[in-house]
């Protein structure tokens, strides 16, 4: 029996050859509810499916969440008031923060909602750094500094702990970013955050930044916290996520199905995938796909076929080859070499399952198996009869055909 073996027996893992420590604890900032939201082909959705979306984050061990912007309109304001305080009502083990420029007047909106709801908020306090963005909205450094010291002094005097953004930190100069930083930790930021916020910088350029941060800014400060925020305009924002923390990131943030302003921020649910399979977390993901399918149905999320782990054909094959070796595993009673012999995911971790279709690229495999899943006697004149049909189509057969193949049969 193939039980007999050991897992590493069966699979040569070189991603453990030499692989970097397990970070001591992960923390993760969901910001669908914010950030998400930004995509001008975003759907913004009801409050209760928001508050429901909470709930997900609380179950997939999701630590910190950002719930809205409130300077952004009185609308949003009232949302995420109710938000914070359905966090602070249900105890909901998730660290609410909002979003605000480095303004008095955007963080004092802030002060207000923690204020009513009962529950520390904390201030996500951004400007841009980088020389590019200075030239296109006319700043000097003065004007950002003096900016930077009055928005975090006003929050940490209203009792808000502060996480200070540099948008653009992975264009911006070295001197620059110290000189910025320096004054938000003064003023009483505790947790700094470097932001790709165009998505340019590689996995290499995340190490060389978060080193960078760790040496010349918070050097031998005690208590500060480093968080990581990644965009996907080079298809990297996973990639550089994973390298964060590998680097020393004490948090990183990213969207449902990776929505967001562009191409979109780094994919939460991939993310959450690799750091459960690096086993780094032991939290239980089978709810996962269900929170996705929430952030695709309303936010009008995009979720092509071929999306991973969450896409339709994720854990989907019609290829003969294919399909015969998860049979075989399933024949041996084994679903951990089925879940494994043609996936380098195991569904069942995630909440999903292998499906064996028919097409024309099936053998018989594939037909048998789909019969007797569905109670239905698989003779040797169906299972020919099917096979002919698959063959001399161009597409996977759905269900309804192939049953109408059946019932004409007989």
């Amino acid at each position: 029996m193939v039980k007999a073996f050991e897992a590493h027996e069966l699979i040569h893992d070189w991603n453990q050859v030499k692989a970097p420590s397990a970070p001591s604890r992960i923390e993760l900032n969901d910001e669908t509810l914010r950030d998400g939201l930004q995509s001008p082909s975003i759907t913004d959705p009801p409050l209760e499916k928001k508050l429901e979306a909470l709930h997900y984050m609380a179950q997939l061990g999701i630590s910190n969440a950002n719930i809205g912007m409130p300077c952004t309109s009185p609308m949003i304001k009232e949302t995420t008031l109710q938000l914070a305080k359905a966090i602070a009502c249900e105890k909901l083990p998730i660290r609410p923060n909002c979003a605000a420029r480095t303004v008095v007047s955007d963080v004092q909106a802030i002060v207000e909602i923690s204020q009513a709801a009962g529950i520390a908020i904390e201030a996500s306090t951004f400007i841009g750094s980088s020389p590019i963005r200075w030239l296109a909205e006319g700043w000097d450094l003065d004007r950002m500094l003096r900016s930077t010291e009055e928005a975090v002094t006003f929050a940490v005097k209203h009792n808000l702990p502060v996480m200070y953004v540099t948008e653009d930190t992975t264009r911006a100069q070295p001197e620059v970013l110290k000189k910025l930083y320096g004054v938000a930790i003064r003023s009483g930021a505790y947790r700094l955050c470097i932001a790709d916020t165009v998505g340019h910088v590689t996995p290499h350029g995340v190490r060389n930044v978060i080193q960078f941060f760790k040496q010349e800014i918070v050097a031998d400060k005690r208590g500060l916290k480093i968080d990581w925020h990644g965009h996907n305009d080079r298809g990297l924002a996973v990639a550089n996520s994973l390298a964060a923390l590998e680097a020393g990131a004490d948090c990183v943030h990213g969207t449902i199905l990776g929505i967001g302003e562009r191409v979109g921020n780094t994919s939460l649910d991939q993310l959450l995938v690799n750091v459960k399979l690096f086993g780094w977390m032991d939290q239980d993901l089978s709810v996962l796909p269900r929170y996705c399918q929430l952030v695709h149905k309303f936010c009008s999320a995009p979720l092509p076929f071929n999306y991973p782990i969450m896409g339709r054909d994720a854990f989907r094959t019609s290829t003969g080859v294919h399909a015969s070796a998860i049979v075989k595993a399933k024949e041996k009673g084994d679903e951990y070499l089925a879940n494994r012999v043609y996936s380098g995911v195991p569904a069942d971790l995630f909440g999903r399952h292998q499906e064996i279709e028919i097409g024309p690229m099936s053998g018989q495999s594939n037909i048998i198996h789909w019969l007797q899943a569905r109670g239905i006697d698989p003779n040797p004149q169906l299972v020919d009869r099917l096979l002919h049909q698959a063959k001399n189509s161009t597409k996977v057969l759905s269900e309804q055909e192939i049953l109408q193949i059946i019932q004409q049969g007989g």
